[in-house]
């Protein structure tokens, strides 16, 4: 019987993108305060938002808004993680494997971990894409934004925290 139905017995298939994204909330506003839940990066690691200004970074290696705002989101990296920056980029792509495989070939290596469906039931992503928050270190949202941000206004993150 398994050979005639191959999916007999497998749990229920995640929902689509489409079917989280319709179902997504709205952009925090500024001076909400969100709490991030641990998440595991791709490189093992795990990840907690601790008492810092922490940038979040919502993208996808199928967006091509993501993939004209990331090397902004790379170059900010390399530029204020030693002035105390933390940054997670949450990527929504089908496969952890995909992501990774992304970063890997662009040479970005800002911390990145897979949302999962799952994880997003914690933390769900709000509608758009890309979405970047910046937040301080008590979880304030200062900076909000969805859809693509220009290099300058990236830039412009350093400035805030």
């Amino acid at each position: 019987m398994g050979a005639l139905w191959p999916w007999a017995g497998t749990p229920a298939q995640t929902p689509s993108e489409a079917t989280l994204e319709s179902t997504a909330p709205a952009l925090p506003r500024v001076d909400d305060v969100l709490k991030v839940p641990p998440i595991r990066l791709l490189n093992g690691q795990d990840f907690q938002h601790e008492r810092q200004p922490l940038l979040l970074y919502w993208w996808s290696s199928t967006c091509p808004f993501c993939a004209l705002q990331s090397p902004s989101m790379q170059a900010l990296w390399l530029s204020q993680k030693s002035q105390g920056l933390r940054m997670l980029a949450l990527s929504i792509d089908k496969k952890p494997e995909d992501a990774q495989a992304y970063l890997l070939k662009r040479g970005y290596t800002f911390p990145s971990a897979w949302a999962s469906p799952e994880w997003r039931k914690q933390f769900p992503k709000p509608k758009g894409l890309p979405v970047t928050l910046l937040m301080n270190s008590q979880h304030k949202v200062l900076l909000a934004e969805k859809g693509q941000m220009f290099a300058e206004d990236v830039e412009a993150i350093a400035r805030r925290f």
